[in-house]
Parts: structure tokens; sequence; C-alpha cells
């Protein structure tokens, strides 16, 4: 089969919710990382590129009518450059760049735009239609996170959790303290600020508009200065006694992440060097209520696959939804809380997570660190909304 090979990456910075970038559609926060990225590759002829793969979970706003199509649009490529919007929740952006791998390995495809994008300020609030004439029960959702238009049967069979509650159960079935939990998060934030110049290395600005002027922005916003006291000092958000908290639980943020992936032989006829070798993704169900979790069983079922082993694995990148579960995962890999090669420039807890984006991003990251230190393998992964996992493994070219 055709090896797959990740040749370059760019990402928009991450911002708060309602910040820097919350001006800005979902659709020109990607049409600007599609733009970039073609741009850094003056041989590149975009006729060639095979389709745009882009990662959202939310498309009830500015990102709807398939996002991933607008925005090659409106960054300027052929139209004849198709386009096509994946959802896998938190995990849609690392679901594009799969869905690509196994494109280009069967031979079908040659050079994929991959990546995802999130506008989670701009995220509408949405009502649904009348049951009947003249009804006064429609309800009005905020799409930004979470449940909505929940099924009465799925609530029966499954629970609908919140996300910050899942966390807590993992939590609280794996015995993971609050303690425990605050201290990742301060390691987070310690490494991402150790990090920033990496970060900054895969960041194209993007122009806003600001008091009447034109601003760049161009530095991850939602990293912030915080102390192990500091942590301890905030209010649980799911009930009195407990453990999840704003500090130990990643954003609700902007941001778009684009990767170009091709094939050996589209490598070599438009001159790109290749940075990564994607080998394999693979992806788990779990419990919803433990939605949490998913990442370990996902990340076990590839390794088995690949006849890899997790102590051969040089860097791992996961999705730090919340330190309790991202804990509860380490742990069940058979993890140090705080290994070095796990998230080693900080995480979504410091950097944030803008959902469709956060698993482009952590691919990216990987190759890059990976391509940067001589390191052999990475793992990527995820975990998502409704119980699920997402794992993806990289290996140098």
């Amino acid at each position: 089969m055709t090896q797959v090979f990740l040749c370059d990456g760019v990402r928009t910075a991450i911002g708060r919710n309602g910040g820097a970038l919350a001006a800005v559609r979902a659709d020109d926060l990607a049409a600007t990382v599609i733009r970039s990225l073609v741009a850094r590759h003056p041989r590149l002829d975009a006729e060639r590129i095979d389709e745009v793969v882009m990662g959202c979970a939310n498309q009830a706003g500015e990102d709807n009518r398939n996002v991933a199509r607008m925005s090659a649009l409106l960054a300027g490529l052929p139209v004849t450059v198709p386009g096509v919007t994946v959802n896998r929740l938190c995990a849609s952006g690392l679901e594009a760049v799969g869905l690509a791998a196994r494109g280009i390995r069967a031979g079908e495809l040659e050079m994929v735009i991959a990546g995802g994008v999130e506008s989670m300020s701009r995220a509408p609030y949405v009502l649904g239609k009348a049951e009947t004439a003249f009804a006064r029960g429609q309800q009005l959702e905020d799409t930004t996170i979470g449940w909505r238009f929940v099924n009465p049967l799925m609530k029966a069979l499954y629970g609908t959790d919140s996300m910050p509650q899942t966390a807590e159960n993992l939590a609280r079935e794996h015995d993971i303290s609050r303690a425990d939990q605050d201290a990742f998060a301060y390691r987070s934030q310690m490494r991402a600020a150790a990090a920033a110049d990496f970060h900054a290395g895969e960041i194209v600005p993007v122009t806003v508009s600001r008091a009447g002027r034109e601003v760049e922005v161009s530095r991850d916003e939602h990293p912030r200065s915080v102390t192990v006291e500091g942590l301890a000092k905030l209010r649980p958000v799911t009930s009195p006694d407990g453990t999840i908290t704003a500090g130990n639980a990643s954003g609700v943020n902007d941001g778009a992440a684009a990767l170009l992936l091709a094939s050996e032989r589209a490598a070599v006829a438009d001159g790109l060097q290749p940075i990564a070798r994607v080998v394999g993704v693979a992806a788990a169900g779990v419990e919803p209520r433990i939605m949490g979790i998913g990442p370990a069983p996902a990340a076990q079922k590839l390794m088995q696959r690949l006849n890899w082993s997790i102590g051969k694995v040089d860097l791992i990148e996961l999705n730090e939804a919340f330190a309790a579960q991202a804990l509860a995962v380490t742990r069940a890999l058979g993890l140090m809380d705080d290994a070095d090669h796990v998230n080693p420039h900080g995480g979504a807890i410091a950097l944030g997570h803008p959902l469709g984006m956060s698993g482009a991003r952590l691919a990216l990251t990987a190759a890059r660190a990976m391509n940067n230190q001589g390191l052999h393998r990475a793992l990527v992964m995820l975990c998502i909304g409704v119980g699920q996992g997402l794992a993806l493994a990289l290996e140098r070219p």
C-alpha cells in the first residue's frame, strides 16, 4: 500500500472565548491556514490537490454548508478542488487527518489538505421547529458545547452527563485526587510557557480589526499565569464536593489548523519535504458517562494492530479535555503522571481546545517535535463526547 507522508502544517493562534479571534468567522479562520499552507510551497500545483478535509464539531452557524468547501474557495484554491467536512466532535481534526491518510494509502488520493476549525465564540443559539402549529414549547439551545436537542431514549439508556461531569465520574472511579489534577494542570501551563517559541513556529497570523485598526493575532491567548496554590482555591464546577474546576479543564476557544499530506510520488513531484509518516489510526467506543477514557482503548487497539508497545513510543500528544480525564488515560496505559514525553509542550488545559481544530494541532505538534528532536515514534490521542476515543500513530519518514 502507498505510504502517507505529513509534509507540512500551520495553524492560527488559539483565541479565548470572546477574545482575539472572536470577530473572525470559522470559514475565514480555515481559509487563512489553507491559504498560508499553500503559499509556503511555491512549487505546489494547487490543481493537484485531490481533496480538502476539515473537521468541525459545531456546524450550526457560519460553519454550516460544508465549511471545508467554503474555506477552500475563500482561500483561493481552484474550484476543481473538492472539500468535505467531517464531525467526530472533539477529534474531528484528527479524523480529517486519518481519512486523508486512508485515502492516500488506498491509492485513491495523492495529495490532501486536512485539518480542522472551530469558532466556539461564534457558535449560535438555535431554536428547534415547533412540533405543532402555534406551539409555545420551543427551546433555545446554546450550540457552543455539549448536549442539545436530547433524544429522551438516549438519556434513558446512557444518560446525558455534561462534559465536566464525565470527568468527575472518571476522577471518582479511578481515585484521581483534586491535588493530582491541579498538579497536572500546573505542569501543562508551565510546559506551554516554556515551549512558547516552539508553538510560535507553527502559527500564521490572523489579521483582525480592533479599535479601528488592523492587528495581527499571532500568539496563543489562552495560557495563564498560575500557581498550584491558586489552582487549589478554584471552586468545583459540578458540585461542592467535586474536583473539576476551570483551572484543571480545557477552555472554550477559537482556532484553525491545516496539514498537507501526500503520497511519496506526489511529495517528490511537488518538492515537498516529509516531516512524518502516518502509519495508522484507530477509534474505540466507551460508555458516554466516562467518555474521557476513550483514548486508552483506541491506543491499545492501534498499538496491537501495528505491533507497537507504549514503552517504545517516544512522544505522546494527548488532548487534555480535563486533567482527570488525561490522568485516567495515562494511568490506564501504564504511564507516569509527570512523564516527560507526554505533552512535553503543554496541552489543552494551557493552550485551549477549539473542538474541531485540536486533533489537527496535536498531529502537527507531534510531527514537528519528532522532526526537530530526531524522535522515531509518536502517538496522538483525543477523547470524544458521547463516548469515543481516537488515536493516530506517526513515525519519522
